[in-house]
């Protein structure tokens, strides 16, 4: 019996785009909003005590999370995570694995390219993994170009949803860039068998000039090594499973509200089918 386009995805697992049909996935790209989520981390070290993949386990994690609490009536799907990202910063720690720079423009612009070619209509990148935001924002703007019909949103797991900084005490919330704080207490709450004992600070990092920072408006370039010889930048002391999972509803809630004004909208102008 042929599929009905007008019956909307059911279990949950229908929202994982490689467990489509290829006659499912034209149905789906025909619906209007037709939506894709790629999800974004990265293989690299996160210091002694998380996994290379924490990245990427972050970004499945949450967006998985995200897709189960939209309404299932709406047209959106989830790309299988990408694992490997540009991690150029942490080179020199053992297990980082960096795809050049060309090679991750390219990824995101083919895979893009034959969305736009079976229909859909929005790709929405969700990058856990702060060393390539920029990247991935290029990327987006080049597959844009490429293929005018297919909206592209490249997003930062960590930044859009309100009140993520404000769970986060000092001096962490400005100096816990890597391994800290944040991360170690989302890893407890969502893999505690990952987290190693070992969770010690580095050391005080040295403070940037007047109106400069590593990261926010006025950032410089720095590799890891630089800045820390144990790959933690910040202090993953105080982590707690507690606190792991008030920053994951805090960030699964916060990005559920902006795929769904996303879904139930227009926009961007321009890209989208009546």
């Amino acid at each position: 019996m042929a599929s009905d386009p007008s019956i909307p995805p059911g279990p949950v697992r229908r929202r994982l785009f490689s467990e489509l049909s290829w006659p499912e996935v034209a149905q789906g790209a025909a619906r209007t909003g037709s939506t894709v989520v790629w999800p974004f981390g990265a293989i690299e070290q996160h210091g002694p005590h998380l996994p290379l993949s924490t990245d990427a386990l972050f970004a499945e994690r949450v967006c998985t999370a995200v897709l189960e609490r939209l309404p299932h009536d709406l047209p959106i799907w989830q790309l299988p995570t990408q694992s490997l990202g540009f991690s150029h910063e942490h080179r020199g720690f053992a297990g980082t694995l960096s795809l050049p720079p060309e090679l991750l423009l390219g990824l995101v612009v083919a895979v893009g390219s034959d969305l736009a070619a079976a229909g859909f209509q929005r790709l929405v990148l969700l990058n856990a993994h702060g060393g390539q935001i920029a990247l991935l924002e290029v990327a987006a703007r080049q597959l844009h170009a490429a293929r005018p019909d297919l909206a592209v949103l490249p997003c930062f797991l960590w930044r859009g949803p309100e009140g993520i900084a404000q769970r986060i005490p000092e001096p962490e919330r400005q100096r816990g860039l890597h391994a800290g704080l944040a991360e170690t207490s989302l890893m407890l709450h969502l893999a505690e068998d990952l987290v190693g004992p070992e969770r010690q600070a580095d050391g005080p990092l040295r403070e940037p000039p007047e109106g400069w920072s590593l990261e926010g408006q006025a950032p410089c370039a720095w590799l890891t090594r630089e800045l820390s010889s144990s790959g933690v930048i910040g202090d993953p002391a105080g982590a707690s499973a507690e606190l792991g999972q008030t920053l994951f509803e805090a960030l699964v809630e916060g990005w559920r509200c902006r795929l769904h004004s996303l879904l139930n909208s227009d926009w961007p102008p321009g890209t989208l089918r009546g």
